[in-house]
């Protein structure tokens, strides 16, 4: 099993900044109805023998960024639920707005290398304000404000409930890797800025 600072790191280095996260999200499906939808996991979803990288491929057509760390039974179940949250569109019923696939993937990231890190998949099952927690990460990473909530609200209501900060030394840890991949990022940027400069001035 993956150390949750590796999971962790994996999601820094592909997740875009809270902040970016935040500014970019519009009006979606509700917390309760994600919520629903995360208690309502059909068994052969938490089968511990599923393969992740062939549901999401039944599912969304290509696998998300966890199927890298699939041998971890806590990144399989919680990618294996979100998941089950975009396939639910058309088994049970779409959201209004519907889920797209394409970032909706990032939010299947998220559970799997971010709050799997530091809850158990299995709790957003059975506990209220871990469900809720889930269902508020899922929402936010796939790009959508809960229903009837502005970012500001919003945001405080997911912070409140945050299991990673909750734990000051994962916490820090993932700040450090945040930090890192953003120094990383500007580099790169001045990098292709200097040399795009140097091109057109041969």
């Amino acid at each position: 099993m993956a150390e949750s600072d590796d999971l962790l790191r994996a999601w820094a280095a592909l997740a875009p900044t809270e902040d970016a996260a935040w500014a970019a999200a519009r009006p979606g499906p509700s917390v309760d109805e994600i919520g629903a939808r995360l208690s309502s996991v059909p068994r052969p979803f938490l089968d511990e023998g599923v393969s992740v990288a062939a549901l999401a491929g039944d599912v969304a057509g290509r696998a998300p960024a966890a199927v890298a760390h699939a041998e971890d039974p806590r990144v399989r179940l919680a990618a294996a639920i979100g998941l089950w949250v975009l396939a639910s569109e058309d088994l049970v019923a779409p959201f209004d707005p519907p889920l797209s696939t394409g970032i909706a993937l990032r939010a299947v990231d998220a559970l799997a290398l971010r709050l799997a890190a530091v809850t158990d998949p299995l709790d957003w099952l059975s506990d209220a304000e871990r469900r809720e927690e889930a269902a508020r990460t899922f929402l936010l990473w796939a790009g959508f404000l809960p229903a009837g909530e502005d970012a500001e609200t919003a945001r405080a209501l997911l912070d409140a409930r945050d299991s990673l900060r909750r734990s000051a030394a994962l916490a820090d840890a993932y700040a450090a890797h945040r930090h890192r991949e953003e120094i990383a990022r500007r580099l790169a940027e001045a990098r292709s800025r200097e040399a795009s400069a140097r091109y057109s001035s041969e």
